[in-house]
């Protein structure tokens, strides 16, 4: 089950990202429903915000209209998955491949494979 579960982790943190990366708002929506759940609670940088809406919000206002330009966030490192929460590195960088920032999020994944929260950690620790 192990196994099972850290694949289901997986799978629904790269729809995440990819949808992150997509401008076209239809096959973001698409990938978010397949990735979060419709209550998912996100606890970004600019707050708490709940609903798939408050996600979608946060990827077209802060990935995609960043004064950067628009960019894509990358997952950086393995997903760590211990049971039934995971962490994965990540960076958000320009059409060009520069890094603009990096951090950690952490993720709640449902059983069946749904992440219903998500908290972003922007940045380093210091």
């Amino acid at each position: 089950m192990g196994d099972d579960l850290h694949d289901l982790h997986v799978q629904a943190i790269d729809v995440f990202v990819e949808a992150t990366a997509t401008s076209d708002p239809e096959r973001r929506a698409t990938l978010l429903s397949r990735a979060v759940s419709a209550d998912v609670v996100f606890w970004g940088p600019l707050g708490r915000g709940v609903g798939r809406e408050a996600v979608n919000d946060f990827i077209t206002e802060v990935v995609h209209g960043h004064p950067a330009g628009p960019g894509r966030l990358v997952r950086t490192t393995r997903v760590d998955a211990p049971g039934e929460w995971a962490r994965f590195g990540w960076r958000y960088e320009t059409a060009d491949g520069e890094t603009v920032l990096s951090g950690t999020d952490v993720v709640h994944v449902t059983t069946a494979g749904d992440i219903d929260e998500i908290i972003v950690f922007a940045g380093p620790l210091t």
